[in-house]
C-alpha cells in the first residue's frame, strides 16, 4: 500500500510539472506555479521559509520523500529504472558502500561556487533545473510538433481547436547540455537506479544527512527475516546490506520497494526515534505571459509583421550598393538584454538556476538561453532576443513563473515602467536614408513613443529616439524591415532602470493590433 501510494503521488506530480513546462496554451491555471516553487533549490534561492521548513520537517519525519516523489529528476530515474527491468528480466541490485568522499566533495564544490557567484555549477547539478532544461529543449519541440500535426488534421475537417506554432532551436549549447544530462543520468539510472541522487546530486546529499535522523524509517523485523537478500535485490539506492541487516539511511529514498518485495513481512516502516539501540544483533533502520491569445490573434500578429516586412522587401534590393551614401553598419549588441524583473546582471546570476521555465512559458518567444553574454558564470541564463517577436508591453509571465526570484514578479504598471534596455538608431541602415522611401514601422510599433518620426527630406520623415522613455521591449527592432542589418535595435542595461512614461503616451491601438 505504501509503495502504491508513493507511485501514484510521484507520477501525478511528475506529470503535472512536465505538463506545466509544455503548456503553451495555459490549460493549467496559474496556481500550478507552486509545482516549481516547492522544489528545494528554488525555495532556497528564493528564501521561501515556508517551503524550506516544510521540506525539512517532511524529511526529518519520513526521510527523503522529496527525492522519492516531489523531485521530477528522481521520478525520471525511477521511470528509466523501471523500463530497464522490462528489458532485463533478471536484473538485480546489489548493496554497495556509500561514496562519501565524492558526495561531500560535490556538495562542497557547489556551495563554494554559489558563495563566489558561480551559479552555473549550481544550476547544472540542481535536479529541478536540469530536468527543466531537458523538457524545454528536448521534449517541448516534439510536443509542439504533435500540436502542429493535430492542427493540420483538425483544420482539414474545418475544426480550428488547434493552431500552428513555430518550432525552432533555442540554444545549441543549452540543448547539448540537456541532451548530455538526459543521457548521463538516464544511463546511471538504467544500470544502478538512484546513483545520481546518492553520489552527485547536492540536494540528495543534503537531505540524506537529515534523513539519518528521521523519526519514521524502514527497519528489519529480526524475528521474521531469514536474510534471503530479496530486499537488497530490489533496492534501487543500493543501501541495504541484507547480510548484516544494516541500512544506510542517508541513501534511502523511501521508495518502499523492499517492503513490497519481502515475502515474510520482515520489513517495516515505523516510528523509531532519534536514539539508536545497541545490541549484539544490530537492528538498524531503513529510511524512507500570457499565451491565452486565441489562434486568430496569434496569426494576426504574425501576418501583420510579415506584411510590413514584405511590403518593404521589394524596395530593399538596391541596398547592396552605396550610391555615395555612408556604408551600412553591422548591428553588434554590446550588452545583453535581461528579462523584465531581473533587476541587474548580478541579481540574475546569483538567483538563476537556468531551469528555463521562463523560456518555455514566454508567449512572445523572445527569451532564450545566453551563452557567454553574461560571462562564464551566466551561461544558460535567460536573455531577450528579438528575432521572432518582441516583449509584450503588458506581459508579466516570466516574473510570475520564476521560482527562484531571479526574475521578480511585476505588476503591469511596474512592467510598463521597467527599462530593460535603450533604443539605438543607425541612420546608415535606415531605408528612409538609404533608399529615400517612407517607412516608419519602428515608430508605429513603439508603445511609449520612444521612437517617433521627425521631418527629413520633403515629405519624408525619419526616426528619432528618446532613450529616457524607452522600455527596451524590442518592438521597433523586430519590425524594422532593413536588410541585411537592422536600422534600429535595443542595447541592454546591466542594471534595469525606471522609465518615466505617461499613460497617455502609450499607443493602445498598436498594443491591441499586435496581441499584447
Amino acid at each position: 500500500m505504501l509503495k502504491k501510494t508513493r507511485v501514484i503521488l510521484s507520477l501525478l506530480l511528475f506529470s503535472l510539472i512536465t505538463l506545466y513546462f509544455l503548456d503553451f496554451r495555459e490549460f493549467l491555471p496559474k496556481s500550478f506555479s507552486f509545482l516549481a516553487k516547492i522544489q528545494f533549490i528554488p525555495a532556497l534561492l528564493a528564501v521561501n521559509i515556508l517551503i524550506l521548513v516544510s521540506l525539512l520537517v517532511l524529511t526529518l519525519l519520513f526521510g527523503r520523500v522529496y527525492c522519492s516523489s516531489i523531485c521530477p529528476m528522481g521520478v525520471y530515474q525511477d521511470v528509466v529504472a523501471w523500463l530497464s527491468k522490462k528489458f532485463i528480466r533478471k536484473k538485480r541490485y546489489t548493496y554497495s558502500k556509500a561514496k562519501n568522499i565524492l558526495r561531500w566533495s560535490v556538495l562542497a564544490a557547489t556551495i563554494v561556487a554559489f558563495v563566489f557567484g558561480f551559479t552555473f555549477l549550481v544550476g547544472l547539478l540542481d535536479p529541478y533545473g536540469a530536468y527543466g532544461r531537458m523538457i524545454t529543449h528536448l521534449l517541448r519541440p516534439a510536443y509542439l510538433a504533435g500540436n502542429n500535426l493535430l492542427e493540420a488534421i483538425f483544420t482539414s475537417f474545418n475544426n480550428y481547436a488547434f493552431y500552428k506554432v513555430s518550432i525552432y532551436s533555442l540554444s545549441l549549447f543549452s540543448s547539448a547540455i540537456a541532451l548530455i544530462t538526459l543521457g548521463v543520468i538516464g544511463y546511471l539510472a538504467w544500470r544502478n537506479g538512484r546513483t545520481y541522487c546518492n553520489t552527485i546530486c547536492p540536494v540528495g546529499t543534503t537531505l540524506g544527512l537529515l534523513s539519518k535522523y528521521s523519526l519514521f524509517k524502514v527497519r528489519f523485523a529480526d524475528d521474521k527475516c531469514n536474510m534471503c537478500g530479496l530486499c537488497a535485490m530490489k533496492c534501487k539506492a543500493s543501501c541495504i546490506d541484507s547480510k548484516n541487516k544494516k541500512i544506510d539511511h542517508s541513501r534511502c529514498v523511501t521508495c518502499f520497494n523492499c517492503i513490497e518485495s519481502c515475502n515474510r513481512n520482515a520489513m517495516k516502516f515505523s516510528f523509531i526515534g532519534l536514539k539508536k539501540k545497541k545490541s549484539v544483533s544490530p537492528i538498524p533502520a531503513y529510511t524512507f505571459l500570457k499565451e491565452d491569445q486565441p489562434a486568430n490573434e496569434s496569426k494576426r500578429r504574425f501576418l501583420s509583421a510579415s506584411l510590413v516586412v514584405g511590403l518593404a522587401a521589394g524596395k530593399l534590393i538596391a541596398q547592396g550598393t552605396s550610391n555615395g551614401l555612408l556604408p551600412k553598419k553591422e548591428l553588434k549588441r554590446q550588452i545583453p538584454i535581461a528579462p523584465p524583473g531581473a533587476v541587474s546582471f548580478d541579481h540574475l546570476r546569483e538567483k538563476c538556476i537556468s531551469c528555463h521555465l521562463c523560456v518555455s512559458k514566454c508567449p512572445s518567444h523572445v527569451i532564450k538561453p545566453a551563452f557567454l553574454e553574461y560571462g562564464l558564470e551566466g551561461i544558460m541564463q535567460p536573455k531577450l532576443y528579438f528575432d521572432r517577436g518582441f516583449c509584450n508591453y503588458d506581459c508579466t509571465v516570466c516574473g510570475d513563473v520564476c521560482p527562484t526570484g531571479a526574475l521578480l514578479p511585476l505588476t503591469k504598471e511596474e512592467k510598463n515602467h521597467t527599462q530593460m534596455g535603450q533604443v539605438q538608431f543607425i541612420i546608415e541602415n535606415c531605408i528612409v536614408y538609404y533608399d529615400e522611401t517612407s517607412c516608419g514601422a519602428c515608430s508605429e510599433h513603439c508603445p511609449t513613443q520612444a521612437v517617433h518620426m521627425v521631418p527629413y527630406k520633403g515629405v519624408l520623415t525619419i526616426p528619432e529616439t528618446d532613450t529616457s522613455i524607452c522600455v527596451g521591449c524590442g518592438g521597433c527592432e523586430y519590425v524594422c524591415p532593413a536588410i541585411p542589418f537592422k536600422a534600429i535595435y535595443v542595447e541592454g542595461l546591466a542594471t534595469q532602470n525606471k522609465a518615466e512614461i505617461k499613460k497617455e503616451e502609450v499607443k493602445k491601438t498598436v498594443i491591441d493590433d499586435f496581441g499584447f
